[in-house]
């Protein structure tokens, strides 16, 4: 066969092959997505959702302003004997002149008013699960939260306090809220989750109150400490992890302290008086999701096979060995065992072993075909050493984070350098085309070739 048509077979081989790693990619890719998308409100249903907690709200009443009635004038053509205002279907009332009105309640705004101290503390567990092809990154978080409030206002009136749980669905166990050491647990309204006790109040007055409990949740834990910019006084919040790798949610501000202690990390947050509209919170770890990494290495998977096909093809062409297109079929064939066999048992198995059962059987595969094929000598040094660098460590620079790129970059330009230096004086034309009689094609430069000598004139 000619070099062109070996090429060509070649290249043919090489587009099945890329054809196949798309489909797969891409079925696996769908069995993920069905996969999370069944599974997704079970999870959020039995363990939990990401939660938020938010700080308490405090209004202040002052005395005399209570709920009153008022009367709203309306245009003197308004008919009916009911009239829509501010979403109420109030009575059309007519006065002794004439005038029509409404008669509607006025509910008193209050005053927003601050906590004078926050002394936050949490504890979060690292607990994931499993489910098929996806990974859920839950934990267990223990609240504890004592508040002050100084009354300065010279009024006296209502200190309105509200308490608003992350969630109305999550189970919340040793539930705690006390108003100034008395047990207020009852003023929880169960369908909005939210804690909702009024104070009498007058200058001077301090108020102190505690909530706490334990509950699960998903992803992330944020704590807000205002639901727009406000200023924090004496504020303090400590977290402990039990897991090494922490990360921070968007929009959330980084720790004052941290110090790594018994496998996890004790964090703080401190201000004595500041102005943020930022919160703290803790992204739970990420494993590598196991159909995430299927479906990528699927689809990076032809840059793989090109460098082991080009390494094999400069290989057998310096050393003038037999390697027919068909056999590069077989060698695809292995390549893509690996990975149709890393998609269908990683659901199954730790990504670990998964991914070493898949190495060792595409090797034996390729290993075991081209000692039948070449040499056994071949097939253990070259051909192994090739695949060990183009499938197992292209492979696993997708499990370096941050790193693959950059990994399989200086992979391709090792591999230029080394092909570069091997094939430099490879006569390609000779290679590709009919070879000459007398050399190996490609095998012996043009100017190296034995050249017969002029004769010599005769007298």
């Amino acid at each position: 066969m000619s070099g062109i048509l070996r090429l060509f077979g070649i290249v043919v081989v090489y587009v099945i092959a890329l054809a196949a790693w798309l489909v797969l990619g891409g079925v696996t890719q769908q069995r993920t997505a069905t996969q999370s998308h069944k599974l997704n409100d079970a999870v959020s249903n039995l363990w939990g959702a990401p939660q938020t907690q938010a700080a308490p709200e405090l209004t202040f009443f002052a005395e005399g302003d209570v709920n009153r009635t008022i009367d709203v004038p309306v245009a003197a053509d308004a008919t009916g004997p009911m009239i829509m205002l501010d979403g109420q279907s109030l009575p059309l009332l007519t006065a002794a002149d004439g005038s029509k009105f409404v008669r509607k309640l006025k509910i008193p705004e209050g005053l927003a008013m601050s906590l004078a101290s926050s002394a936050v503390d949490v504890k979060l567990h690292s607990d994931p699960r499993r489910k098929g092809l996806v990974w859920y990154s839950l934990y267990d978080v223990r609240f504890d939260g004592t508040y002050a409030y100084e009354h300065q206002d010279a009024r006296a009136g209502e200190l309105r306090i509200q308490l608003t749980l992350p969630s109305t669905t999550a189970l919340f166990d040793d539930l705690v809220f006390e108003v100034n050491d008395v047990d207020r647990r009852d003023a929880l309204e169960p369908k909005t989750g939210v804690f909702d006790v009024r104070v009498p109040v007058k200058r001077g007055d301090k108020i102190t109150f505690r909530s706490g409990y334990k509950s699960r949740g998903a992803d992330d834990w944020t704590y807000r400490p205002a639901a727009g910019v406000q200023r924090l006084e004496n504020f303090t919040l400590k977290m402990h992890t039990d897991f090494e790798a922490i990360d921070f949610p968007e929009r959330t501000l980084s720790p004052s302290t941290r110090a790594f202690k018994d496998g996890g990390w004790e964090l703080a947050w401190l201000f004595r008086a500041t102005v943020t509209g930022q919160g703290m919170g803790m992204t739970m770890p990420r494993h590598v999701q196991p159909g995430e990494l299927a479906a990528a290495l699927s689809f990076s998977a032809p840059v793989s096979l090109l460098f082991f096909f080009v390494v094999l093809f400069v290989l057998a062409t310096l050393r003038g060995l037999d390697i027919h297109p068909i056999n590069y079929l077989f060698i695809g064939c292995a390549f893509f065992a690996f990975h149709l066999l890393f998609a269908y048992s990683v659901d199954r198995l730790p990504v670990p072993i998964a991914f070493a059962l898949c190495s060792v059987v595409s090797m034996g595969l390729v290993v075991s075909y081209l000692r039948l094929v070449v040499s056994t000598r071949f097939a253990l040094r070259e051909t192994a050493a090739a695949q060990l660098v183009y499938l197992v460590v292209f492979s696993l620079a997708h499990l370096w984070e941050g790193y693959t790129g950059l990994t399989i970059t200086v992979l391709a330009i090792s591999t230029l350098f080394v092909l570069m230096q091997m094939t430099g004086r490879i006569q390609w034309s000779d290679v590709l085309g009919k070879k000459k009689a007398g050399a190996q094609a490609g095998l012996v430069p043009k100017s190296s070739l034995p050249v017969d000598p002029m004769p010599t004139p005769q007298g």
